[in-house]
């Protein structure tokens, strides 16, 4: 993922598939390694992503305030 554009959507559906490939019983223990090595890369990914998207929304419901408390 660090070589295209993050996309979040994209990310959680690996997240995903990961954890079903953990789940399974098909799942060794040279695999289990990367997987999470890799589920890790991608969670720390999210959660900024996830922060970065909290505060531009905070910030555009704070000029949304801002507009609408006009003085009379």
């Amino acid at each position: 993922m660090e070589e295209k554009e993050f996309i979040y959507k994209e990310a959680v559906a690996e997240l995903e598939s990961i954890v079903r490939k953990m789940e399974s019983d098909s799942c060794d223990i040279d695999s289990l390694s990367a997987y999470t090595r890799r589920a890790l890369e991608l969670l720390k990914l999210c959660k900024e992503r996830l922060r970065v998207t909290n505060d531009d929304v905070v910030k555009c419901l704070q000029e949304l305030k801002e507009q609408l408390s006009l003085p009379e």
